[in-house]
């Protein structure tokens, strides 16, 4: 790995793609904070079968979508953003693993995409609502088990390993560059450390609350810093 140029880091022909992916970052939060309001308001049936998602669905649309976490699609969509910035910013220091992060980055923006059909599980939620036998019923709360399934199975599975994995790959880069001083890699190694907490009996959940934090403080520097190279400043300013 080598030190970049600061010419390579302020090229104006990626401004504006710091700038955007800056914003996109920042949004990232406020969507991070929704999903938390959500969890404490709604308490989403995790754990819970298709009927219990349709009564969410049924009680209230709105929050049966942001249960089934459709905002966190969104929030894949802009990280894709703040992955090509940070491809750019980094790929001189390290072309091989910073290319490695964007591929398996975009790969495992696809897998939680794919895992989150919250538009359909409304659709079938209205259509068993809607039902007038038994027999329709059944299929609908087929289809409904079907896609709670794929909501917690191997594409999110995947989805959640990649993320851990490609923050400890990108951080790692970051500390070698010196673009985005310590605390923001630190803070992305640190979250995908504790990511692995989810495997942890017991604690489990709670270790990966702490992740969660790790992972919007980094959102809230990487979105500042991100801006600034947009904006044509090349070093990292202290905090």
């Amino acid at each position: 790995m080598k030190q970049v140029t600061e010419a390579a880091i302020t090229d104006p022909a990626w401004k504006s793609l710091y700038k955007v992916a800056g914003a996109a970052a920042l949004i990232m939060i406020a969507i991070t904070l929704t999903q938390v309001v959500v969890f404490a308001v709604s308490t989403p049936p995790y754990e819970g079968t298709a009927v219990d998602w349709f009564a969410l669905f049924q009680k209230n649309a709105l929050l049966g979508l942001l249960g089934f976490e459709v905002l966190l699609i969104v929030y894949m969509g802009l990280s894709t953003l703040v992955s090509l910035a940070l491809f750019v910013a980094l790929r001189r220091t390290s072309p091989t693993l910073t290319a490695i992060f964007l591929v398996l980055s975009l790969i495992g923006s696809i897998a939680f995409i794919s895992s989150r059909p919250a538009l359909e599980m409304l659709s079938l939620s209205n259509q068993y609502a809607a039902a007038t036998s038994d027999a329709q019923r059944a299929a609908f709360l087929a289809a409904g088990e079907a896609i709670v399934a794929v909501f917690r199975g191997t594409a999110y599975l995947a989805s959640y390993l990649l993320g851990s994995i490609t923050g400890l790959i990108i951080g790692a880069v970051m500390l070698r560059s010196g673009i985005f001083g310590r605390a923001i890699p630190y803070l992305r190694i640190s979250s995908s450390v504790l990511d692995f907490g989810i495997f942890v009996p017991t604690v489990g959940f709670f270790i990966s609350l702490l992740s969660v934090v790790c992972l919007l403080l980094f959102n809230i520097l990487i979105g500042r810093r991100l801006i600034q190279l947009g904006s044509g400043v090349s070093k990292e300013i202290p905090y």
